[in-house]
């Protein structure tokens, strides 16, 4: 496992400004990458969903490759604009999963908080990149009414924060859910999915780390990535800050077609994730939101994949590849 020194001082440039400074014209991103040539193959409307990718992530990028799976990941593409059957605008069943404002209750003992609706990069295969986010954001009011809500429902006993991204949230307003959550007993687990430790590491800074280490509760940080390229040394780091701070690292990818839909990239993804302490956990097949066809892969060739993992791995570096379908009691296995 590669080690990073925890307790070390964090001297990261402030997280918010490289926010601000994040690459949003397509042009100037591919410019950057000596792609400039390929201006004229990315929809100027950026296909309904605006094009957001921080600096240090595209620093990771391969200058002169339109392959690059990280690229692939973050440039709009012609193929967002086509009209596939199958292919909606709430892939998952969001909506009917509604219980108050921002709050899903999909499965049993946990409910899901729509904490921000904002996104370090706005990765092009989003399954919530038509969700209605300027009315269902759990941290308004102060969280009052999906408080009040998981309040009223003993059974739940894992909250888990999801987005958007919930650390797009200053610190500050997540501590305005952690007072909240002292008068809930039965809340014994917080999990936060976020991709911001991978993209834009510097968010794991001392406030925020000081926050995810004094609350009382179990903590399970599930992380996004999808490919090797995406850790350097700052997401190394990254990471060991938020295992000193008592959290559990797991990761979620998802199954990209020319991005990691390849037994290679898939086995060096789970030794790269375990190199910075975190376990694979899941290998989701594509949800089929409108404008992400052009990634799916079909499941045979997601099965095939897992099993050439599986003759690679030990088993615990192996995610379980699943697909969510709206109104089912978990995660179906694949």
């Amino acid at each position: 496992m590669i080690t990073v020194s925890p307790g070390a001082r964090i001297t990261s440039p402030d997280w918010r400004q490289l926010w601000r400074d994040s690459i949003t014209d397509g042009r100037e991103l591919l410019e950057l990458l000596d792609l400039g040539h390929l201006a004229d193959q990315w929809p100027a409307e950026d296909a309904g969903f605006a094009l957001r990718v921080p600096r240090g992530f595209a620093a990771r990028m391969r200058r002169g490759d339109p392959r690059d799976p990280l690229l692939l990941q973050a440039l709009p593409q012609l193929a967002e604009l086509a009209q596939v059957p199958g292919f909606v605008a709430d892939a998952v069943g969001d909506l009917a999963a509604r219980e108050a404002q921002g709050v899903l209750h999909k499965y049993q003992g946990r409910a899901l908080l729509i904490a921000s609706g904002s996104c370090a990069i706005n990765c092009r295969y989003c399954f919530r990149r038509h969700f209605p986010y300027g009315d269902e954001v759990a941290a308004a009011g102060q969280w009052r009414e999906a408080l009040e809500h998981v309040a009223q429902d003993k059974s739940i006993n894992e909250l888990i924060l999801s987005g958007g991204d919930p650390l797009a949230l200053a610190t500050s307003k997540l501590e305005e859910l952690g007072r909240g959550l002292a008068d809930l007993p039965h809340v014994t687990r917080l999990r936060i999915h976020t991709r911001l430790p991978v993209v834009l590491p510097e968010r794991i800074d001392g406030p925020f780390v000081a926050w995810l280490r004094s609350l009382p509760l179990q903590k399970v940080i599930v992380l996004h990535a999808n490919h090797a390229n995406e850790f350097d040394e700052a997401v190394d780091a990254a990471c060991a800050r938020l295992r000193d701070a008592g959290a559990t690292l797991l990761n979620q990818s998802v199954l990209l077609r020319d991005i990691n839909d390849d037994a290679d990239a898939l086995v060096d993804l789970s030794e790269r994730l375990f190199a910075a302490g975190v376990l694979p956990y899941y290998l989701h097949q594509l949800d089929r939101v409108q404008g992400a066809a052009h990634f799916e892969v079909a499941d045979a060739r997601a099965l095939a994949l897992v099993e050439a993992m599986r003759a690679r791995l030990p088993g615990y570096l192996v995610p379980k590849l699943v697909r969510e379908i709206g109104g089912d009691p978990a995660k179906r296995p694949v």
